[in-house]
């Protein structure tokens, strides 16, 4: 997704949201959803209010492989 560009409206609050297996017992949990965009949207559980990180393809590959590799 380029910088700047909008996200639908309602695609966040209409999205399949998901706990993440990697979310810990202290209450440290995120919540990933697959959008209708194809992009996807990563989010405080604690606080949803704060809103959602959205990534396009290349950017979520790019993400999801830092993790597993423990880089982030």
């Amino acid at each position: 997704m380029a910088q700047g560009q909008k996200i639908p409206a309602g695609e966040l609050t209409t999205a399949n949201w998901h706990t993440s297996s990697y979310s810990g017992v202290d209450n440290n949990c995120v919540e990933h959803a697959a959008l209708a965009s194809g992009r996807q949207a990563v989010r405080d559980t604690k606080d949803r209010g704060l809103g959602a990180q959205v990534f396009g393809a290349a950017s979520w590959r790019a993400f999801v492989g830092a993790v597993r590799e423990g880089a982030i």
